[in-house]
């Protein structure tokens, strides 16, 4: 076949067109199909660590945040509270916190970072409900000698102020504590180990 009379620039130009287009295109279809190997925004979101502002939290309050799909209760406990704990130990299955339901910092009377702060996740360790916080002074028919905590209604399990389970109930152990951190006095950081990273 002859090449005379080809025009040499218009062919280079088309073939440099159509490998440009070729190459946009094979990008737009790679695109998509990395991205779906990436976790997406909500998914990122449902395990990312999240911040809690306790400088409005009041003593004798709780707030809580979501982290990971489960409530995350935050106590601002009152002296009270505090003072109550050690009474209660012969009325609890693990007193002294031996089945690990928290991090090593949070192995303490108090399991917790700073005592008057409690940071559990609010899931009961029965069947997974979601007990009340019921203070001493709420109406309640816990007895007499309730020194306030968390009690779950589904089946009866109650927990005292530092999510220590009471014996004879339901519940195996005490109630969780996630990781956390404090980033200031008055921020907490769920999900972030205090003394590492991200759990």
């Amino acid at each position: 076949m002859s090449t005379e009379g080809v025009d040499k620039s218009k062919r280079r130009f088309l073939i440099g067109a159509t490998t440009v287009v070729g190459a946009v295109g094979s990008a737009f279809v790679a695109v998509p199909f990395i991205s779906s190997m990436q976790p997406s925004a909500k998914a990122q979101a449902a395990g990312a660590p999240v911040e809690a502002d306790i400088s409005q939290l009041e003593p004798g309050q709780m707030m809580t945040v979501e982290w990971r799909g489960k409530p995350v209760w935050i106590v601002r406990r009152t002296p009270e509270n505090l003072s109550a704990l050690p009474e209660l130990d012969g009325q609890l299955r693990d007193p002294d916190s031996a089945v690990p339901q928290q991090p090593a910092y949070a192995t303490n009377k108090y399991r917790s970072i700073k005592e008057e702060y409690l940071v559990l996740v609010g899931i009961c360790t029965h069947l997974g409900c979601s007990p009340s916080h019921v203070k001493s002074t709420d109406p309640h028919n816990l007895g007499g000698d309730w020194k306030g905590g968390f009690f779950c209604p589904c089946h009866g399990s109650r927990f005292d102020y530092a999510g220590r389970v009471y014996a004879g109930v339901p519940a195996p152990t005490n109630l969780e504590v996630p990781p956390y951190k404090y980033m200031s006095d008055t921020l907490l950081m769920v999900g972030v180990d205090h003394e590492g990273g991200a759990a």
